[in-house]
Formats: C-alpha cells, sequence, structure tokens
C-alpha cells in the first residue's frame, strides 16, 4: 500500500498496489502541558501563531468546533461552533487560520438566510472583530500578514480573495480557486486548480503578477489534481536565485486507464524557471515535506513498484537508493526513524528490516525506534452534514526489531510536526492535543507549516 495526500491536505487515503507499504508515525509524548489532552477531540491540523494553537474539534453532538489555546500554559482560551460548506472531503476537515493576532474561522450562518459566515476574532479573547458572509469555500488561511480566501468554489464565480484580517477589507482578487504555498514578506505563490494547473507568484500589496509557472511543462500533459500534491520552499533569510520550491504531483487512476502525469520538480522563487524535474517517482507517506527531505519510490516503464529513492531537494540528482530487491515480499509499512537516514519495513509484531538510504547496506533493526501510521484503515469522522472527511493522520514508534508499538514513544519526530517559533503541535491517534517547543525557529512538516 501507498498512502496518497489528496488535494494536498490531510486524509489518508490507502491505494492498493500489490505488496508496496505505507508509513506512519507515533503519539504526542506524555510530557507536553497538563490539560491539553482533555478537553478537544482534534481532526484538523494544528495551526500556530501568536502565542496561540488553533484548531478544528469533533464535539460528541457530531457537531465542529474551533478551539484556541494558550501556547505557554496549555490553557484553552476559548471556542465556537465551527463548519464547512464547499469543502472537498479530500482535503481533510479545514483548520483554522492564524494571522495578525486573529483567529478566522467557518461558523455556521444565519438559518435561512446564509450557510455560513467567515468570522474573525482576537486570538486571545474570541471577542469578534468583523465577519463576511460564505457561500462556500475550502476554508481560510494565513498568508504572510494576510488573510486568503478561495470563495464560491461550488460556483462558477469561484476566487481568491486576499483581506486586511485587522479589518476585513478586500485588498485584491482573482478569479479561480487557488491555494497558497508559500509566502514571504513581499509575495505568495499561488497553486491555481485548473483544467491545466499553474504555480503563480504574486505581489502581496497589489496582487500583480510576477511569473507563471504551467506544472505540466514538469510532469507531462494529462495532469489530475483528483491524485493530491505537495510543495515545500528551500529559502535563506534574504531572496535568492538558489531558493527553491519544490512540489509534487501524485498520479490519479480512474478504473483500469493509465494514471495520470505525476512527479517531484523545483522551480526557482525569484522567476518560476524549472530547476529540475523528476517523473515516475511517487512520495512515500508517512515523510517529511519535499523541502526538507525527499524520498519516493520508483515507478518502472511497465508500471511496476521499484525501489526507494532520496532526492537533494535542490537539484533533483538522486542522493541515494534501495534497489527493489531489499523490498520484503510480505505485507509491510514504510517506517521511518527520526533522523530519516534509513528506511524500514515494518510489520506489526513482527521482527521487522531496514535498509541505509546512503549506500543501500542492511542496517540494524534492534533497538531502533521507527515512526509510522498507527493505523492505515482510519474510520471516516460522524460530522452532522458530512460525509468522506477523516482526521489527520497520527504517528506511533515501533521497535523496528519485534513492530511492537513503543510504550513511551516521546513527540513525533520534527519532520512530521515541523515547528513555528520552536513549538511544535500535534494530534495524537486518540485526538488529544500536545504541544512542546523544543526545536529552533520555524520548519515545514509533513503537512506544510
Amino acid at each position: 500500500m501507498v498512502l496518497v495526500r489528496p488535494r494536498g491536505v490531510l486524509v489518508m487515503v490507502v491505494l492498493a498496489l500489490g505488496a508496496t507499504g505505507c508509513s506512519g508515525g507515533g503519539p504526542g509524548r506524555a510530557d507536553a502541558s497538563p490539560g491539553w489532552t482533555a478537553d478537544v477531540n482534534v481532526v484538523s491540523r494544528p495551526v500556530i501563531g501568536d502565542g496561540v494553537t488553533a484548531v478544528t474539534g469533533l464535539r460528541g453532538d457530531g457537531g465542529l468546533e474551533t478551539a484556541v489555546y494558550d501556547l505557554v500554559k496549555g490553557r484553552r482560551l476559548w471556542t465556537r461552533p465551527a463548519t464547512m460548506v464547499g469543502r472537498v472531503t479530500g482535503m481533510g476537515v479545514e483548520p483554522p487560520a492564524v494571522v495578525g493576532g486573529t483567529v478566522a474561522a467557518l461558523e455556521p450562518g444565519t438559518a435561512g438566510r446564509e450557510k455560513a459566515t467567515l468570522v474573525v476574532r482576537d486570538a486571545r479573547t474570541g471577542a469578534q472583530r468583523w465577519t463576511r458572509p460564505v457561500d462556500s469555500t475550502f476554508g481560510p488561511v494565513g498568508c504572510g500578514t494576510r488573510l486568503c480566501v478561495t470563495e464560491q468554489t461550488a460556483r462558477r464565480s469561484a476566487r481568491f480573495v486576499v483581506l486586511d484580517p485587522g479589518s476585513g477589507r478586500s485588498l485584491w482578487s482573482m478569479p479561480g480557486i487557488a491555494e497558497v504555498e508559500h509566502v514571504d514578506r513581499t509575495r505568495a505563490v499561488l497553486f491555481r486548480m485548473a483544467g491545466r494547473p499553474s504555480l503563480e507568484s504574486r505581489d502581496l500589496a497589489s496582487g500583480r503578477t510576477l511569473w507563471s509557472f504551467p506544472v505540466e511543462r514538469a510532469v507531462g500533459g494529462r495532469v489530475n489534481l483528483s491524485g493530491g500534491w505537495a510543495f515545500g520552499a528551500l529559502t535563506g533569510e534574504v531572496p535568492s536565485p538558489s531558493d527553491v520550491l519544490v512540489g509534487y504531483l501524485a498520479p490519479y487512476r480512474k478504473g483500469r486507464g493509465r494514471p495520470s502525469a505525476s512527479g517531484f520538480f523545483g522551480v526557482r522563487l525569484t522567476d518560476g524557471g524549472l530547476v529540475w524535474a523528476r517523473r515516475r517517482l511517487l512520495r512515500v507517506y508517512p515523510s517529511a515535506s519535499p523541502a526538507v527531505a525527499l524520498i519516493g519510490r520508483q515507478v518502472t516503464a511497465a508500471g511496476a513498484y521499484g525501489g526507494f529513492e532520496q532526492l537533494d531537494p535542490r537539484t533533483g540528482r538522486t542522493a541515494g537508493t534501495i534497489g527493489a530487491e531489499r523490498v520484503p515480499r510480505a505485507p509491510w509499512w514504510v517506517a521511518f526513524p527520526a533522523d530519516l537516514r534509513t528506511v524500514g519495513f515494518l510489520t506489526p509484531d513482527k521482527p521487522g528490516t531496514a535498509y541505509s538510504l546512503e549506500d543501500s547496506a542492511p542496517a540494524p533493526a534492534k533497538g531502533v525506534r521507527a515512526w509510522s501510521f498507527c493505523t492505515v484503515n482510519p474510520a471516516e469522522l460522524r460530522i452532522s452534514g458530512q460525509r468522506g472527511f477523516y482526521p489527520v493522520a497520527a504517528l506511533c514508534a515501533y521497535d523496528l526489531a519485534t513492530g511492537r508499538r513503543v510504550a513511551s514513544p516521546g513527540a513525533p519526530p520534527g519532520w512530521y510536526t515541523g515547528a513555528v517559533d520552536g513549538w511544535r503541535v500535534w494530534r495524537d491517534e486518540r485526538g488529544a492535543l500536545h504541544a512542546v517547543r523544543d526545536a529552533q525557529g520555524t520548519a515545514p512538516g509533513m503537512y506544510g507549516l
């Protein structure tokens, strides 16, 4: 099996690929701030900013809620009812957005008038700042110091809007559906989801187009976004020609037809020029952001699954391989240690194996703590009025030599959680929320920042 991330977001979809494996991670650490795990069933990706973390939770009655917590004290600050309208199931449950000292989320609209309302509240008090009626949307996201949202996603009049988070004033907009993939002080790189999808860099202040790159140029024709995508940026403090946005498009196959174009690629953030492209590689899950560590599984010209390959995300060159002959014949899941130097083949409750990505040599399994998904068969969430949504996937730690769960695993690795100002926040397999400040700076995780 291979875990694919549809629509580039949080839900797991398992594709049966013969003896191919899938991968995962571990539950939250026991030393997170007291009280964090007691009062919320987290189903979205946690979002961090301005000293708080915000999540979408599922209540016992099937309703959704926005829950906001103080990062330092681990104390819940406030909650409000939440909803989704026009969200694609493959995107998972939408998280709130945290930007400019505010939290933006979709709340139920006034009965008989609008389906939902975008409500922006003070991040610490929950006091309402402003509202905006919503017909259908994928949900709000922070883009630098601004708030971005694609509206009217269920209509032909869909548009991407950039708002002032303090006042709700519209700064600029463009037609179509787009997702924010990278933001710096002056620009945003958007993934425009259309029949011929493209990356587009826009000036944040004016909306002026700086460059555009059709992704078909990197992976070939017949792109179908139903398979999913992922992006991650390699940048320095000051924008330079060496800054690269790494992208991945997953294949999609309908019935017995040929799969759509897929692969990894890198484009320059300065001008959108193609730096490198590697087709016929599948992203494996769990895994880091493509900008942190890029490990894929080869697909042969005949459509068979081959070995594993690690790429240098700046150049696309091969940095390490594990040949197809190393892949076990028995069912397995991919599992990675915290340092990502080896690939483990995990069989729950049975001895597993591991190989070095550097030289493909067998690596010791004894004493190796490897992270893989807690389950590859998650239960569908029972959300009132919604079907087909799943919680963000949790990781569990395993003793690779025995295939058994590690009793006290500690926090999952940074390549999974990412970090914002040193804070790492994650959901465990029971839906509990955990946080710890043990990192440096800000870095993307498996599901982005």
